[in-house]
């Protein structure tokens, strides 16, 4: 299957919506906005971000030929558990981040808000995306997100972080059904 740049891209945005919450929440600790922690946030987001799916892809990839009948369900049902916890997330509790910048806490950050990016690059290798372009695009995407995310938190405050994470998962749902509506025929 041919993913094209549009569905790429918001793949790419909705992949980066945890990571933009988290810098919404990164810049509200801040009292100053620093330009520094806004670019070093980005850098760390959006380069675990494009990892994320590169290891899925290699994963997915290895064990395709296993499941090449179900991969549409796969991708179908990743995206849409990725959305939907997404979207639960968009509704629960604020969590704090706390006002400290240390390499820990940012591998962790990263981690933790680049996990659904591997499911997705499992989902890549069953429809035979370029993963390059890919991964570029949901690094790149998500580096820009959480760099303005780090600047909205510092000035706008709490009101976007669910709203981007509620966006992220609609996105990700309506994209799994396409792809799902593709396979089975439903959509040209």
């Amino acid at each position: 299957m041919i993913m094209g740049n549009l569905e790429l891209f918001l793949i790419a945005v909705g992949l980066s919506m945890d990571a933009f919450a988290v810098a919404i929440s990164k810049g509200l600790s801040m009292r100053r906005m620093s330009y520094k922690t806004a670019l070093i946030t980005g850098l760390f987001f959006g380069g675990f971000q494009a990892l994320m799916p590169l290891i899925g892809f290699l994963l997915g990839t290895r064990f395709e030929s296993y499941i090449t009948a179900i991969d549409h369900w796969i991708a179908f049902i990743l995206l849409s558990l990725i959305g939907l916890n997404m979207i639960k997330e968009s509704r629960g509790p604020c969590e704090i981040i706390e006002d400290r910048f240390n390499l820990k806490d940012m591998i962790i950050l990263s981690l933790a808000t680049s996990i659904d990016a591997l499911a997705v690059g499992i989902t890549f290798a069953f429809l035979h995306v370029d993963i390059v372009p890919a991964v570029s695009m949901i690094g790149v995407t998500t580096f820009l997100f959480s760099f303005l995310g780090v600047k909205i938190g510092n000035v706008f405050g709490e009101c976007y972080k669910a709203r981007a994470e509620l966006a992220g998962g609609v996105i990700l749902i309506l994209m799994g059904l396409k792809i799902l509506l593709e396979h089975l025929g439903f959509l040209g």
